[in-house]
């Protein structure tokens, strides 16, 4: 199996010739450079063979060059570029001649010092029409690397080059018959012609065998290929996340029947491909292979990084005490070893596994490795300066601006750190913090409220950015699309959004475990709604029967559990729930959103359980502390639970103003849960006044009608978001209206109208 060399680079060395001939006119010269240069660059060539179709090549084919070079005309008059080519193809006819092509490449480059003096010496000149190469050129380099490579080549492997070229070059035979009417089934090899050889001859057959029926197929691989090959896909698979494709996989096990001698990087490969597929035995037996080839190699230098694809794997796999124990020496090896970069890296994965799981950190905060959370990003921020670790600085300024949401710190500040942190990311081409990024900016405005905005910037995400971020990140961008989708009762747009997660990027374990996830997570949502309690309780039981993959999805989980039990009547166990949660958030650094939420479930409750009252001082500091971190949407429903507990203390006016203050702002979010609670609660602020205004008075029916229109209202939103106890309830109200009016006609229609939803309801079941 050749190291380097393979047919069709002697098919670009015969195109390099052809330039250095001065036969490419120079309009046409861009292309064929451009040709040339972009299959021997090896970042290039590796994704545009990957990247561009779900078929992989390792090498270029013949119709590649006749399809680069058929429509461009050459100097010679009458002939194109692919003419010439398939004439230089055909001139190297036999194995000597392939030896002088390869002896004659040293005249298409520079002269050295010494060969130009012994060229004057010798009274020689170069040709006037020649393009020499310089040797430090992209091309001049590649000539001599060629060459080098030739001569290392042992006498077997030179005679199974030239037979794989003479395969190779086949599919020319018959435009060269055209051209030269001579040529025949014998021209691959002149001494048959010139020895009166027939190709069925006792010798021809021991030379070349079945030459028509070989396929050449080992020829188009070389190690150099595969070394490339597997550069590229390590690089993918860390950047991006994903799995080695099937067809990548299928040819690669294609090279190893071949008895290709495969590189140690190949274990590695594996073992990133078995860790994404969930295969924990097969991961940690790559892994370990492939530190153990390194390590021979390298002595100690790798070290750490064995250490450090270990703990990473532990952790993935829940062996949370592993990982840590892992990551330690890690850290102490790289200290050790000098190794800033892993350094580094490391303290940075330490912070955010801890942010990830902060039970399981405590005892490494206790060492004070770390230190506070401020303390740990501005010395990540300090040695990223140093080493010009440019994506660690980007993720570092991004963690902390996520840290001033949570902690509910000042909004101008986050603002800040999110637009350095989008500076670094255009000027160092960070690629991989983009979709970061811009789900923490699509976060900060939807905790202002503004929804239209934290949509767009999910949407740009998806559009501009998916096809060079991880796919993690596109997977919960788009998960989060979908469950904002859910928000505003457009359900079966998202389940479009989840359906359209590539089936790719589900091939991987805990991308599929989010996706399933957050899949339970959307179909409970509309359960709960339809009022569908079986099927709720089915879809809860399903998510608590396995670890949750995020804190945030644990909350949601937790917010919808609770609303089951509400929903359900059971509110002791909902309260022992909230409690439950509660104390683990005063326990820890929580999330001040998650606090917020808990109290306004709990003076939910109450109103709930008909005691809205001992909700009073709840909803005045959830008020309070969403008011102080900005958190809008907290806010606002914060004030209707104050409202429900001052309408239940028969302060109509003051609930009526405080609800009318704020209802632009409650539309502006686009929840229409909050928007038809909120509705809700002004109707019963209006009714309130009705009853204290004199029976028949004008102030009456103005109050009767306008909480009529908000029960419509509140109708409208709860009919989007198919909620069927919020339908009846309105209908209910609407009807007591109806009848305090003396329209008993309309009374009884929203009285029928109700047992219908009712009825609906029941047959969706």
């Amino acid at each position: 199996m050749p190291r380097y060399l393979t047919p069709s680079k002697i098919s670009l060395l015969l195109l390099v010739s052809l330039y250095t001939d001065s036969v490419v006119p120079t309009a046409h010269t861009i292309p064929v450079l451009s040709f040339i240069v972009f299959h021997l660059n090896p970042q290039c060539s590796s994704a545009a063979r990957v990247s561009s179709s779900n078929e992989f090549s390792s090498d270029l084919e013949i119709e590649d060059f006749r399809k680069a070079t058929v429509s461009l005309i050459s100097g010679i008059p009458g002939r194109t570029i692919w003419d010439l080519f398939v004439k230089k193809l055909w001139e190297i006819n036999s194995f000597d001649s392939l030896h002088q092509f390869f002896d004659s490449l040293s005249s298409i480059l520079v002269k050295t010092r010494e060969e130009a003096r012994k060229d004057a010496e010798q009274n020689k000149s170069q040709s006037p029409n020649q393009t020499l190469l310089s040797r430090t050129s992209p091309l001049g380099a590649f000539v001599r690397r060629a060459q080098l490579e030739f001569t290392r080549l042992q006498f077997h492997d030179l005679i199974t080059l030239w037979k794989n070229f003479v395969v190779y070059r086949e599919p020319t035979m018959s435009m060269w018959r055209k051209r030269n009417p001579n040529a025949g089934k014998n021209s691959f090899d002149t001494n048959l012609i010139e020895g009166d050889l027939g190709s069925n001859e006792r010798l021809a057959r021991i030379l070349y065998g079945d030459l028509p029926n070989q396929n050449g197929e080992d020829a188009s691989i070389c190690t150099d290929d595969v070394e490339k090959l597997l550069e590229f896909q390590v690089d993918q698979m860390q950047r991006l996340g994903n799995r080695v494709p099937d067809v990548i996989r299928d040819r690669f096990e294609k090279m190893i029947r071949t008895g290709l001698t495969i590189p140690s990087l190949s274990h590695y490969v594996k073992f990133l491909d078995s860790w994404k597929a969930g295969d924990y035995p097969s991961s940690f037996d790559n892994l370990h292979r492939y530190f153990d080839y390194t390590m021979h190699n390298r002595d100690r230098t790798f070290y750490q990084y064995a250490l450090l694809n270990l703990a990473i794997l532990q952790a993935d796999f829940g062996c949370f005490s592993e990982a840590i124990t892992a990551m330690q020496e890690t850290i102490s090896t790289a200290r050790e070893n000098k190794d800033m970069g892993c350094l580094n890296y490391s303290l940075s994965w330490l912070y955010h596994f801890g942010k990830a799981h902060p039970k399981e950190i405590g005892e490494v905060q206790k060492s004070g490795v770390l230190g506070t959370e401020k303390e740990a990003l501005a010395f990540l921020k300090a040695k990223a300066k140093e080493t010009n670790m440019w994506g660690l600085l980007s993720t570092s300024l991004l963690s902390e601006a996520k840290l001033a949401l949570t902690n509910g710190d000042s909004l101008p500040s986050a603002f800040e750190k999110i637009t350095k942190a989008s500076h670094l990311n255009l000027t160092k081409n960070i690629t991989n913090s983009i979709g970061s990024q811009m789900m923490i900016q699509s976060s900060l405005f939807s905790r202002l409220g503004v929804n239209y905005l934290a949509w767009s910037y999910g949407e740009m995400f998806l559009q501009c950015y998916a096809n060079i971020s991880p796919v993690e990140d596109v997977l919960h961008c788009m998960c989060k699309s979908a469950y904002a989708l859910t928000t505003k009762g457009r359900y079966d747009e998202a389940l479009v959004v989840m359906d359209d997660v590539d089936q790719d990027v589900l091939r991987t374990l805990r991308h599929q475990q989010y996706w399933v996830t957050y899949s339970t997570l959307l179909k409970l949502h509309r359960k709960l709604h339809r009022d569908d309690l079986v099927a709720a309780q089915h879809f809860l039981s399903q998510l608590k029967s396995s670890p949750l993959p995020s804190q945030d999805i644990s909350f949601t989980t937790l917010v919808l559990e609770i609303d089951f039990y509400i929903r359900k009547e059971d509110f002791p166990a909902a309260m022992k729930l909230l409690e439950k949660q509660a104390t683990q958030l005063n326990n820890e650094e929580a999330d001040i959103f998650q606090r917020v939420k808990l109290m306004i479930l709990k003076s939910r409750i109450y109103d709930k359980a008909g005691i809205p009252q001992k909700g009073f001082s709840v909803a005045i500091r959830a008020a309070s502390l969403a008011h102080r971190a900005r958190l809008l949407p907290a806010l606002w429903e914060a004030v209707g639970a104050v409202c429900r507990v001052l309408i239940s203390l028969k302060e109509f006016d003051a609930a009526a103003t405080l609800l009318e203050s704020i209802m632009p702002q409650v539309l502006e979010c686009e929840d229409c849960d909050l928007v038809a609670h909120t509705f809700s609660f002004l109707a019963d602020a209006h009714m309130g006044l009705a009853g204290q205004a004199k029976a028949g008075s004008r102030e009456r029916k103005q109050k009767l009608t306008k909480a009529a229109e908000c029960i419509g209202w509140s109708f409208d939103e709860f009919s989007r978001i198919e909620d069927v106890k919020g339908q009846c309830e309105m209908m209910a109200k609407k009807a007591t209206i109806m009848h305090l009016n003396g329209d008993l006609t309309l009374a009884n229609d929203c009285a029928a109208r109700y047992l219908d939803i009712r009825k609906s309801a029941k047959e969706e079941m």
